[in-house]
């Protein structure tokens, strides 16, 4: 399968930018911290050389202009490259956080999926 019919498959576009994040297991064990290496509202990529099997678990929180909170699942593996991951769950306003920042970042195109700015 191309790049391209694995893209067609996201419900939202995903754009590269790098954003602070810090990754908890369910388990609580400590925090580590990284970057996305690309994010949309309903995933991201995280740049890690000690990634995470798929299927795990995680919270995330993203530092944008706000901290955004986020229940996630591992769907890709790279060794010593990082994770694809799935937004399984999100507060509404950490929802609109997120979709607004990536919005201005989007040079105010709107984002597929996303309500309309009122």
């Amino acid at each position: 399968m191309g790049n391209s019919d694995r893209n067609d498959r996201r419900e939202y576009a995903r754009m590269k930018v790098s954003v602070p994040v810090e990754i908890q297991t369910d388990a609580g064990g400590r925090r580590i911290r990284g970057d996305t290496a690309d994010l949309s509202l309903g995933g991201c990529y995280i740049e890690t050389i000690f990634p995470f099997p798929i299927g795990t678990n995680l919270d995330l929180q993203l530092s944008i202009e706000t901290t955004v909170l986020i229940a996630a699942t591992v769907v890709t593996c790279d060794p010593q490259v990082g994770n694809g991951m799935r937004f399984i769950r999100m507060l509404p306003e950490d929802r609109e956080a997120l979709r607004a920042f990536l919005e201005v970042h989007a040079g105010c195109r709107r984002i597929r999926g996303a309500a309309p700015a009122r």
